[in-house]
């Protein structure tokens, strides 16, 4: 399975962020894009997902299921936590179990693996920052898909959550996935760099 770019380009409000970028990744490996602010990362992750169109060039995964579209075989994970605060921990991942659909894990063992499986029955609303990270982490096993999109995936994290979430990236990589992250620290993982240049 191979993910690629070619030529893409980026334009957000009549602004060129990016062009001419081009970028793989194959199963196994992590890409790490890295550059100022306001260089384009966050909105390459977003390309990807399928959230923005290109203005230019193509983004495709080869070896995938071809019956699904890209951002059907990709989770993206923002720097925002996509929570509902009213709804338990146990209830958001149900939530997006549901939602996402595919081949779904079982959500008490997803839980338990990023640390929260004392947390089940605790209303969203009361999770400390890095709990937060940790449920949006959980969400990745849930429902498995072979591409990561994970922008600043380790902010909020603790050096423990950070470590849980190194182990958890590399189980990803040995199982063929693959990893996009755009990240201004190190992934504490093998990855190889994508530099993004500031406008």
């Amino acid at each position: 399975m191979r993910l690629s770019g070619r030529q893409v380009s980026c334009v957000r409000s009549g602004r060129e962020v990016f062009s001419g970028l081009d970028f793989e990744a194959a199963s196994g490996q992590a890409l790490a894009v890295v550059g100022p602010n306001g260089s384009g990362k966050t909105s390459l992750l977003r390309l990807i997902a399928g959230l923005l169109a290109p203005a230019a060039g193509s983004i495709g995964l080869d070896g995938g299921e071809a019956e699904l579209t890209l951002p059907e075989q990709s989770h993206y994970l923002g720097h925002r936590d996509a929570l509902k605060p009213a709804l338990s921990v146990a209830e958001n991942l149900s939530f997006w179990r549901d939602f996402l659909g595919g081949t779904a894990g079982d959500t008490g063992q997803c839980l338990t693996a990023v640390g929260l499986g004392h947390a089940t029955d605790l209303p969203a609303a009361y999770l400390s920052a890095g709990q937060r990270r940790r449920l949006s982490m959980a969400r990745l096993l849930v429902v498995r898909r072979p591409v990561w999109l994970l922008d600043e995936p380790t902010s909020a994290l603790d050096t423990a959550g950070q470590n849980l979430f190194e182990g958890v990236m590399r189980d990803h990589l040995t199982g063929g996935g693959i990893i996009v992250a755009a990240t201004h620290t190190p992934l504490g993982i093998e990855a190889r760099e994508l530099r993004m240049g500031g406008k």
